[in-house]
């Protein structure tokens, strides 16, 4: 069995930064075998990818918006996927999501979705 559990969302200003975080329980495999990403969505409005990291961290994957702004660290040892925001916009306004898979990167789904936390960025 497999929990994820976002924080770190919150309000702030733009320009600012906020950092979120996605710990794994899990019973079965380790950590270190998920390929892992983070999405975002808005009421109404389909979900999409942030950004993803590979299982080995070998390989990183950013949407256009999130290039040169967010960067996805993942530790190991901690069970932890981090999504570091810098520079938001309002724009960025919107629930994320962290998701885990263990397979073929760049994964053609995820089976593992945590709860969500809020971010909102005021203008």
């Amino acid at each position: 069995q497999v929990q994820l559990v976002e924080s770190g969302g919150g309000l702030v200003q733009a320009g600012g930064s906020l950092r979120l975080s996605c710990t794994m329980t899990t019973s079965d495999r380790p950590f270190r075998i998920y390929n892992m990403g983070w999405f975002r969505q808005n009421p109404g409005k389909e979900r999409e990818i942030v950004a993803d990291i590979s299982w080995g961290m070998f390989s990183r994957h950013y949407a256009d918006f999130a290039k040169d702004r967010f960067t996805i660290p993942k530790d190991n040892g901690k069970n932890t996927l981090y999504l570091q925001m810098d520079s938001l916009k309002p724009e960025d306004t919107a629930t994320y999501y962290c998701a885990a898979t263990i397979g073929d990167y760049p994964p053609r789904g995820y089976d593992f979705w945590g709860q969500g936390t809020q971010v909102t960025v005021s203008s």
